[in-house]
């Protein structure tokens, strides 16, 4: 396990995980730091990594792979390489307005995760969501994570 980096509780959202991978944003440098050091970094379901998979055909995303001359796999392979599979969640206590972004809320309710997101419909809540100990960023640091 990575220093600062809490394996076990960490749900990045798929536009997280584009910066990442695709668009190497630096904002998400720490976090690749962290991430590229430790397998199995964040947890995901096989949901969130179905919408990754089907958010890499978007044209915008395929323009920016056919520009770096990367196949999306590549993508996926780094997804698989950093993401430790578990069983989808059960329904949070809130509901998100935006239902794509559900299964995030719900897999970090279930373990009280940090949830990095740019999202607004997520963001807007990360109050409620404290209640019941997920921590929402726009941007991981590792004094995010106990």
């Amino acid at each position: 396990m990575s220093e600062n980096l809490d394996m076990n509780r960490l749900v990045l959202d798929t536009n997280i995980a584009l910066d990442l991978f695709v668009f190497q944003d630096p904002a998400t440098a720490a976090l690749r730091a962290a991430v590229e050091r430790a397998d199995g970094a964040w947890i995901a379901t096989a949901a969130m990594r179905e919408e990754l998979l089907r958010v890499l055909d978007y044209p915008q995303i395929a323009r920016r792979l056919a520009a770096q001359t990367r196949p999306a796999q590549d993508v996926l392979d780094a997804f698989d390489r950093c993401t430790r599979r578990v069983a989808e969640a059960p329904k949070a206590a809130y509901t998100c307005k935006d239902p794509d972004d559900q299964k995030f809320i719900d897999l970090a309710a279930a373990h009280r995760a940090t949830l990095v997101s740019k999202d607004d419909a997520v963001l807007c809540m990360a109050r409620r969501l404290a209640r019941v100990g997920v921590h929402v960023c726009r941007e991981w640091r590792p004094s995010h994570v106990d």
